[in-house]
């Protein structure tokens, strides 16, 4: 393990200095499946495609559906399909970047595979890393999963037009959240509703200013 580990973060260094030398900010968004990733995206690149230039990979065990619900936006997409293997690697993201126009964008949105206990072992080169949760998942996630959090720039917890029908406690998740991780941001949102929306677009910007403000790589 040790091995695959000191070679994932060879290709992740190299990700990384891409990344820096474009100027393009890289977001890996992990979750558990069905926590809302790819809905985050469509409302993301509705709402600020205009202002920023996107890209986005997505990594599913099979099939390229998420993919083809981007097309619609007009963005440069790659799917990449695990084939069974629960995350995605640097060297997966080193080679779909190779394919990619990276002097002409901004952000690139790294969907990884829906699963909350691997991808966070593994540093894709991002220089940013979101982990969603939905309503619907439960409050005692975070206490089962700790990894997936704690390495975590910020928690999105999604679907929050259902939290009158649930027993999901927020303050339940702030709190366990606080345990693993002391600092990053929590947000809660509804990507149907709207509801804190507002608050992760802010997100967005403000990370995209700090990498900007960044001395670029020579």
């Amino acid at each position: 393990m040790k091995a695959v580990n000191a070679e994932n973060e060879a290709f992740a260094r190299r990700v990384r200095e891409r990344l820096a030398e474009a100027g393009v900010l890289m977001i890996n968004l992990m979750s558990g499946p069905g926590a809302g990733k790819t809905t985050l995206l469509e409302k993301t690149l509705g709402r600020l495609g205009d202002r920023y230039r996107f890209a986005a990979i997505e990594g599913d065990l099979f099939t390229d559906r998420d993919a083809r619900r981007l097309e619609r936006f007009h963005i440069p997409v790659i799917q990449l399909n695990t084939q069974g293997s629960c995350h995605l690697t640097a060297q997966m993201i080193e080679a779909a970047i190779e394919k990619m126009p990276l002097a002409g964008l901004d952000f690139l949105l790294v969907e990884n595979v829906g699963n909350l206990v691997c991808p966070s072992s593994f540093n894709l080169g991002e220089q940013r890393r979101v982990t969603l949760l939905s309503i619907s998942e439960g409050s005692d996630k975070i206490a089962k999963y700790p990894k997936a959090f704690r390495t975590a720039d910020c928690l999105v917890v999604t679907k929050l037009d259902l939290l009158p029908a649930t027993d999901f406690s927020l303050a339940e998740v702030a709190a366990d959240f606080r345990v693993v991780n002391a600092h990053s941001p929590i947000l809660a949102l509804s990507a149907k509703t709207g509801e804190g929306m507002t608050q992760w677009y802010q997100m967005l910007k403000t990370w995209k200013a700090e990498e900007d403000a960044r001395p670029r790589v020579a």
